[in-house]
């Protein structure tokens, strides 16, 4: 573990030097709690929690995609990821190191989130636990677009449609049924299905959940892996 450890002390560093990253685990929670407080306890026909959920479900399925896709990819293109494969740094130990520490910012986020929300302790817990794990999955597939990227600019352009695509689907799968089918292989449906029905089971959501970040997980050590070939 001491090298997922140097690979985290190196992401802290450069995520906290780079403030456009930063920016991104702090706005999210700020517009909820504006429009929460201006808008939403301010008009009974607006739900008090609409603003937290619409946020957090942003946040957690389409942000931590583009954020993770960069830092690796800045990596790559620094040539930081070929010392560390000569090194003798293993696929865990750099995806470990690279995604702790944006799991431990989305973690944090995630908990104010929930602050902001008018939530009982039963809600918050299933919030914090579809939404951590949800963050999971977005850093891993994120990672495994910036391994499979050339650089920045190359994660940029794979990584947002790819965002995108898997941010809005929920959304248009509550007004098309095929969507919604298609829809529930996805974690981001699963974090919708939680966030706007607290009284959903939650354990199939997260089963898919997990199901998914097994599969980025396996994309990741194989772009790891052909990387690791071709140097």
């Amino acid at each position: 573990m001491r090298s997922a450890k140097a690979v985290f002390t190196k992401q802290a560093k450069d995520m906290l030097s780079n403030p456009m990253v930063l920016v991104m685990f702090i706005i999210f929670p700020a517009v909820a709690f504006i429009m929460t407080q201006l808008v939403a306890k301010s008009n009974d026909d607006i739900p008090a929690n609409m603003f937290v959920t619409m946020m957090a479900s942003i946040f957690a399925g389409m942000g931590l995609v583009t954020a993770a896709a960069g830092a690796i990819a800045e990596d790559i293109e620094r040539r930081s990821l070929r010392f560390l494969i000569i090194a003798g740094v293993k696929p865990h130990q750099y995806l470990i190191g690279t995604s702790g520490f944006f799991l431990l910012a989305g973690t944090v986020t995630s908990v104010i989130f929930a602050l902001i929300g008018d939530f009982t302790l039963a809600e918050t817990f299933k919030f914090l636990v579809i939404m951590i794990s949800g963050a999971a999955a977005s850093i891993i597939l994120g990672a495994a677009i910036g391994m499979m990227s050339k650089n920045q600019q190359a994660a940029t352009s794979l990584g947002m449609p790819v965002a995108v695509i898997i941010g809005f689907t929920p959304m248009i799968a509550n007004f098309n049924e095929t969507v919604e089918k298609v829809a529930g292989i996805l974690y981001t449906q699963q974090i919708n299905i939680i966030v706007n029905d607290f009284t959903a089971g939650i354990f199939k959501p997260l089963l898919v959940v997990l199901a998914n970040i097994a599969v980025f997980t396996s994309f990741f050590v194989i772009a790891y892996i052909k990387k690791g070939m071709k140097g």
